[in-house]
């Protein structure tokens, strides 16, 4: 349900091909949510079968025609449904912290090596987004929104970073 509405959110931004919205979905809301092609493609053709979103061929000049998607005005309402009702409850599955639960019967070496290479995904995504926080500008409410979520995004990742060291200095 989250994905869809993700991706009629991106609709109600402007017209996409599913390519567009894999790419739009990975610089955008990638930083909170995460799907893979087919995943996006799939519930794609799911909202257009709903009637939420509708899909238009529109010619290329050089080059293969698109398959453009664009939200319907049932997909602009149950997108503002979504907006409007209470968040459900998202448990999180992470298969960092379940290695770190289990981690005991790793050896001091094979542990530290699992914490630095998390360390360093970590640091490497921070200063992903904190590139693209540095090269945004929020011009209006709808940007300073969808920069927020890239804020707290920072966030986590920084604190993650402190708990990191947090878990070395208690294993030392």
């Amino acid at each position: 349900m989250v994905l869809s509405r993700l991706i009629l959110g991106l609709l109600a931004l402007a017209p996409m091909t599913g390519y567009d919205l894999k790419r739009h979905f990975d610089s955008t809301v990638g930083h909170f949510w995460a799907a893979d092609k087919a995943q996006i493609y799939r519930t794609l053709a799911q909202l257009v079968t709903d009637g939420l979103a509708d899909v238009e061929k529109v010619a290329g000049s050089g080059a293969p025609d698109r398959q453009e998607h664009r939200i319907t005005a049932a997909g602009r309402t149950a997108l503002a449904e979504w907006l409007a009702s209470e968040p459900e409850r998202h448990v999180e599955r992470d298969p960092f912290l379940a290695r770190v639960f289990f981690g005991a019967d790793l050896g001091d070496d094979a542990f530290r090596s699992l914490l630095a290479g998390h360390r360093e995904a970590t640091r490497s995504r921070l200063e992903q987004f904190e590139r693209t926080r540095a090269e945004s500008a929020a011009s209006d409410r709808a940007a300073r929104l969808r920069l927020s979520t890239l804020d707290n995004g920072i966030a986590h990742l920084r604190v993650e970073l402190a708990w990191l060291d947090a878990v070395e200095e208690e294993l030392a």
